[in-house]
């Protein structure tokens, strides 16, 4: 078991009660989250992209201190009515995300654009098809965001306003985790891969983060390895699988190719042990003795 993995100390409990039907699960919230890359642009540099990441500040219920992508929950006012759109069809975007109309689509991809804005300054947007906005750094910008962050501006008027499309081409899907069951905050989030637009660069902007980086997916891998970076089971598969490829557009464009079933952590007992497994992911396992543990990294 890698040393760098989230766990929190009240999962056993929780994994206990639910097993003994004492717990009943929460429906998990719709989220998306985006695996922003660039190319680092210089000798020397580590071969392939690098991967943007925000280090969630300690007091956050969910995740506190962990090391996650730009990202949150679908705004429900992001369903109630089609906006400017480019790239695939929503119809598209619904085969592939897995979802049963275009409007529950449109909210998701609207999600991952909207909170890479909120929490990075980038915004995948542009007046026409094909052109995206090229500074998103000025005052009338940053106004806009904190609207946005507050919920008082949706994200379909900020686009009306702004007169922009959505560049929904300049997103790929790669993945889908749904948060344990026994979690009392509980996700169903898309993961989603993009590359920096040219023009624009990144803030550190979020408050719900204390530390922002630029980090080859592979060296930020590896130091979970080591216990040097908190992360939860998504983030640490996600960055694995974007290890091969030497440039954004290559990842990108490997998108359509990635699994979208979505992983859901089971838990089962084993003699003196409750056991947590990913399907698919054997290397996230984890053993916890019925008797509890103290929790942590682990």
């Amino acid at each position: 078991m890698s040393q760098g993995q989230w766990y929190p100390p009240e999962w056993p409990e929780r994994i206990r009660a639910l097993a003994a039907g004492e717990l009943t699960a929460v429906a998990p919230r719709r989220a998306a989250t985006v695996m922003l890359l660039r190319d680092p642009g210089s000798r020397g540099a580590t071969p392939g992209p690098v991967v943007h990441m925000l280090r969630r500040r300690t007091s956050m219920a969910f995740a506190g201190g962990a090391y996650a992508y730009p990202g949150g929950g679908v705004d429900p006012r992001d369903d109630d009515r089609l906006i400017g759109w480019a790239g695939p069809s929503l119809e598209h975007w619904a085969v592939r995300l897995g979802v049963a109309t275009v409007t529950e689509a449109q909210a998701i991809v609207c999600a991952a654009v909207r909170e890479t804005f909120e929490e990075a300054g980038v915004l995948l947007a542009g007046e026409t098809a094909g052109t995206v906005v090229g500074d998103t750094t000025g005052a009338d910008w940053e106004a806009d965001r904190e609207a946005l962050v507050a919920r008082d501006l949706s994200f379909a008027e900020f686009l009306d306003r702004r007169g922009l499309l959505l560049r929904s081409d300049l997103l790929g899907a790669w993945a889908r985790w749904i948060t344990p069951e026994f979690e009392p905050r509980r996700y169903d989030t898309w993961f989603f891969v993009a590359a920096l637009p040219e023009g624009q660069r990144t803030r550190a902007v979020s408050t719900e983060a204390d530390r922002t980086v630029w980090i080859a997916p592979a060296e930020a891998a590896r130091r979970y390895d080591l216990g040097e970076l908190l992360m939860m089971p998504p983030t640490v598969s996600t960055l694995r699988a974007l290890t091969p490829f030497r440039t954004a557009a290559e990842a990108l464009g490997a998108a359509d190719v990635q699994d979208m079933t979505p992983v859901l952590a089971q838990a089962r007992l084993e003699g003196d042990e409750l056991v947590l497994s990913w399907p698919g992911h054997d290397e996230f396992t984890k053993h916890v003795p019925t008797a509890g543990e103290s929790g942590g990294a682990a």
